[in-house]
């Protein structure tokens, strides 16, 4: 029994590695589902406490097992198609979003080691994932055989690439400070404290990288769909968008791609401009909670901020979406890109 075991987990083996490779992954996405469902019930808390509500608190105690329920819920309904519908891609077209939300996870690390494909071109491979992603989108409008589902993923799809550009030369601004593109890179050359964290830096190069990690933030809520850059899903005008037509387990592997989508923004924002898993000081007691622990409350952080600005911000315009996107984000982005890398090639800090 022990030559078998230590040949199956032998990494030196074909066998071994696959063996290996997939129980990471199978347990990483179990955990990140897991995770999903707490953090979606957290979204609603919230929201609920911003308008003074209280929110789901039925299900298990303080309403913890609801988002459970709501899952066994869409599950056990019945899927229907419209009649016009084209049937293949109307079907194909969530599991391509939920299958690209999850690939994108796989070389995001949560702490050292702690990551499935560790790549020196981890944030090249995030930009063409998060490409892909608008595929889904636009099958599933297009498949779905009504305007409002057309004209919904017509106008998710234009946000998504309008965003994709800046976000891109945010970017080019953290890889020139890290020399890298390897996201465990990124995360060590914050390493020392809070004054190396590329967001909040004690260093002249802050003034520019401050407010990129705010256009990264801002950009992360118009490439999720979060409110108030939630167009696509406009009740008034396209009712909800590019999924108005489905319904059930479909609509579910929707929601779940764009939940997976925001929570890795979230922990990009983590790992680009917070520092990662380090501690804000390298020092006990703070040294002393894993650094998994570090990344999470960071991430929790990040998507907290998610959850307020979903509550409190009234929904943008569509040509107030564009405007902001293509005449402000991507003239500053271009900017910062030229003025970190002036600071890394004049004797500034970073990645030379």
């Amino acid at each position: 029994m022990t030559d078998v075991f230590s040949t199956l987990f032998d990494t030196g083996t074909p066998l071994g590695w696959s063996v290996v490779a997939v129980l990471k992954v199978l347990g990483f996405v179990i955990v990140l589902l897991v995770s999903l469902a707490f953090i979606l019930l957290a979204d609603r808390k919230i929201w609920a406490a911003v308008q003074m509500r209280r929110g789901p608190n039925v299900v298990g105690a303080f309403g913890l097992l609801q988002s459970f329920a709501d899952f066994f819920k869409f599950v056990l309904k019945e899927i229907v198609i419209p009649a016009g519908a084209d049937k293949g891609i109307y079907l194909l077209a969530p599991f391509l979003s939920l299958v690209l939300a999850f690939i994108a996870w796989a070389v995001v690390p949560v702490a050292p080691g702690w990551v499935i494909a560790d790549i020196n071109v981890g944030i090249l491979y995030l930009l063409a994932v998060s490409s892909l992603g608008v595929y889904g989108i636009i099958l599933g409008g297009w498949a779905s055989n009504s305007k409002y589902a057309f004209l919904g993923a017509l106008r998710s799809t234009a946000q998504m690439v309008s965003y994709e550009v800046s976000m891109g030369f945010v970017l080019i601004t953290v890889i020139l400070l890290a020399g890298s593109m390897n996201l465990s890179q990124i995360v060590e050359a914050q390493a020392g404290g809070f004054w190396h964290w590329y967001g909040i830096a004690l260093s002249p190069v802050t003034l520019v990288m401050l407010p990129m990690m705010v256009v990264f933030f801002i950009s992360a809520l118009a490439e999720t769909n979060r409110p108030p850059f939630d167009l696509p899903e406009a009740e008034s005008e396209l009712v909800a968008g590019y999924q108005v037509e489905y319904s059930s387990t479909l609509y579910l592997l929707f929601m779940i791609g764009e939940y997976l989508n925001i929570v890795l923004m979230c922990s990009m924002t983590t790992i680009l401009f917070l520092g990662g898993w380090n501690p804000p000081l390298e020092a006990a007691p703070l040294t002393w909670l894993p650094p998994v622990l570090w990344f999470a409350i960071k991430a929790l952080f990040v998507f907290f901020l998610f959850a307020m600005v979903k509550a409190i911000v009234p929904r943008y315009r569509y040509d107030q979406l564009m405007r902001l996107g293509w005449r402000v984000f991507l003239p500053l982005s271009m900017g910062a890109v030229v003025l970190v890398a002036a600071w890394v090639a004049f004797g500034g800090q970073g990645g030379a």
